[in-house]
Formats: structure tokens, C-alpha cells, sequence
């Protein structure tokens, strides 16, 4: 509730960009509710009709809603961008706790792995898992999760190397504690706020990396909408014609990644003591 409260007080348009991720979420959830229509319910009498007020964002070329397709196209952004984030914190942190904390050799066989990967275009290796684990919700998921998962660690690292140097943490050792019991009741604790800061900065990074792969046809396969395989396929075909196929779908996914990372930001400032 304090974080709320100083996220209300000190950073109002982040705690504006905190309820625009909410409301994303809630149609995201209930997207089924929230369109009028399903996302592939076609009608061929209605083919790229502006919007008006039985089409609020018009159809595409089959017919189909646009708003329901970007309402529908939430859900997989939402679940890309969180569940990714969620696993690439979980393996960062898992990475950069045990490289941090014990260091020496360990750490730097972790260490020198990380950079390797890092040497190649992070969009190329999620292509790369894509191309190997085949086209998919969860294939994107893990490919998306396992990409970031490095980056993350050497911020998780840098943290976890300023808590070990302190004297609770000697004092702990001192007093017989295992490796185990110091990470889960002294360090994890104290790298909390790194940890949650990273995860809400990264998520609307995710979101325009799962974008991007949707947009080369990478992504989640049709016909379940996605923002940027609706800015590929009918987008890139009508755009002169009919410039709300990639008007909203681009204005969504602005928005998302707008939201996310000005939340990021605030969080940032309120959470990391170098900042307050």
C-alpha cells in the first residue's frame, strides 16, 4: 500500500501508465466479454468498412471486426509479455544469484557463457528457438523468456555482489548458516527491488520483441491475432487503402509498451535507493 500510495503522490503519470497495464490486463482477461465479436467471425458483405458505430475500428478485408481482433490481440501480448518476463526473471535471477554470490571460477565460467550469448542480435536467437521448437503461444513464451533470461542476470549479478559485501551476510556465515539459508533469507530479500524494477522495465521490451517476430510471421500463428501480424499481413497490403487495419493495432501497441515502461521508470525511482 506505501508503494501505491507513493506512486499516486510522487509519479502520478506513472501511477496513470500503472492504470492504463491494468485496464490492458482486465481486456486481456476478459477479452471474450469485451469484443463484440469473435476474432475470426467473418462477413463478406462488410469487407473494409471504415470505422462507424457498428465497426468501431472497421473490418479487414474478410469482414472482421478490428476492434475485437485488437481487443483479442491483447491476450497475446499480455500473456507473451508477462509470462516471458516471469521466466526470464526466474532464470536471471537464478543466474545472476549464483554468480554473484559465489564467485570466482564459478563466476566466471557464468559469466563468460553470458557474454557469448550476448554476442549474437538478441532478435536473431529468438528466431533461431522459434525455428526450433516450432510456431506456438509457448514456443514464443520460452524462446522470448529464455532470450532475456541473460540480460537479466547481470543486473540480478550486480546486485547480488553489492549484498554479499555486507557485514550481516559474513555475520550469518559466521554463525553456521548454509549457502542455501544465507541466499534465501539474506540476499534474495534484499535484491527484491532490482528484481521487480527489471521485470517491469523489460515487459514492454518483450512486447515489441513479440511484435517484431509476429510481424516476420515468427509469431503465434493465424489465424489468432497478433498486433504485429495484423500490421504484416492486412496492414502492409491495404495500408492506402484502408489505414485503420495498421492505425490501431500500432496505436494498441504503442500504448502497451508506453504504459509498461514509464511504470518501469517510476518504479525505478521509487524502488532503487541510488535514486531516492
Amino acid at each position: 500500500m506505501r508503494l501505491l500510495r507513493d506512486l499516486v503522490v510522487k509519479k502520478p503519470l506513472g501511477a496513470v501508465a500503472g492504470a492504463i497495464v491494468l485496464l490492458l490486463v482486465v481486456v486481456a482477461v476478459f477479452a471474450d466479454r469485451v469484443a463484440p465479436h469473435h476474432y475470426n467471425e467473418t462477413s463478406l458483405l462488410d469487407t473494409l468498412k471504415p470505422p462507424s458505430r457498428a465497426h468501431w475500428f472497421g473490418t479487414d478485408e474478410l469482414g472482421r471486426d478490428v476492434y475485437s481482433r485488437v481487443v483479442y490481440g491483447a491476450q497475446i501480448s499480455m500473456t507473451v509479455g508477462l509470462a516471458a518476463t516471469a521466466l526470464s526473471v526466474l532464470l536471471g535471477a537464478g543466474l545472476g544469484i549464483v554468480s554473484g554470490y559465489f564467485g570466482h571460477t564459478l563466476d566466471l565460467v557464468l559469466q563468460r557463457l553470458v557474454d557469448a550469448w550476448l554476442a549474437f542480435p538478441g532478435l536473431v536467437m529468438v528466431i533461431v528457438l522459434l525455428v526450433l521448437m516450432g510456431p506456438g503461444l509457448v514456443s514464443v513464451i520460452l524462446a522470448l523468456g529464455l532470450s532475456q533470461a541473460f540480460p537479466q542476470s547481470r543486473i540480478i549479478r550486480s546486485a547480488t555482489l553489492v549484498v554479499r559485501e555486507h557485514a550481516f551476510i559474513e555475520a550469518s556465515r559466521a554463525g553456521g548458516a548454509s549457502h542455501g539459508r544465507v541466499l534465501l533469507r539474506h540476499v534474495l530479500p534484499n535484491i527484491v527491488a532490482p528484481i521487480i524494477v527489471s521485470a517491469s522495465t523489460y515487459v514492454g521490451f518483450v512486447i515489441l520483441v513479440e511484435a517484431a517476430i509476429s510481424f516476420l510471421g515468427y509469431g503465434v500463428p493465424a489465424p489468432r491475432p497478433s498486433w504485429g501480424g495484423m500490421l504484416s499481413a492486412t496492414g502492409r497490403s491495404y495500408m492506402v487503402r484502408a489505414p485503420w487495419l495498421s492505425i490501431f493495432p500500432g496505436l494498441a501497441l504503442t500504448l502497451a509498451v508506453f504504459a509498461f515502461n514509464v511504470l518501469g521508470d517510476a518504479l525505478r525511482d521509487l524502488l532503487d535507493p541510488r535514486l531516492r
